[in-house]
């Protein structure tokens, strides 16, 4: 079956009180989701830790990442991320004026 779509249709209301994950499409072998964030970070003291790889690209609006051995990545449109699983690190800051539209791919290492 053909799935279509538009990755900046259908997002959500202006003031996002909490990030927006989608899947778009899954397998047993990766799943690719959109996020939308507006404002948000990651809680004080938490970090991500994932049992799979991510690739995370920023299609619009900016953020920054941060990694517990304290790599700061800026991200704005077009830039992406190749993160190993088990690397622990968090979302330390999205623009609260737009949102932030990101697509990430999770897959086994």
């Amino acid at each position: 079956m053909v799935q279509q779509g538009n990755l900046f249709q259908d997002l959500p209301a202006s003031t996002l009180h909490k990030e927006v994950f989608e899947d778009i499409l899954k397998s047993p072998a990766f799943r690719l989701e959109r996020i939308v964030s507006q404002g948000h970070a990651s809680p004080e003291g938490f970090w991500y830790q994932q049992l799979e790889a991510e690739w995370a690209a920023v299609i619009e609006g900016s953020a920054r990442l941060r990694f517990e051995d304290g790599t700061i990545y800026p991200m704005s449109r077009g830039d992406y991320v190749l993160i190993p699983a088990g690397v622990r690190h968090r979302v330390d800051w999205t623009d609260p004026g737009t949102p932030t539209i990101w697509l990430a791919i999770h897959f086994p290492s």
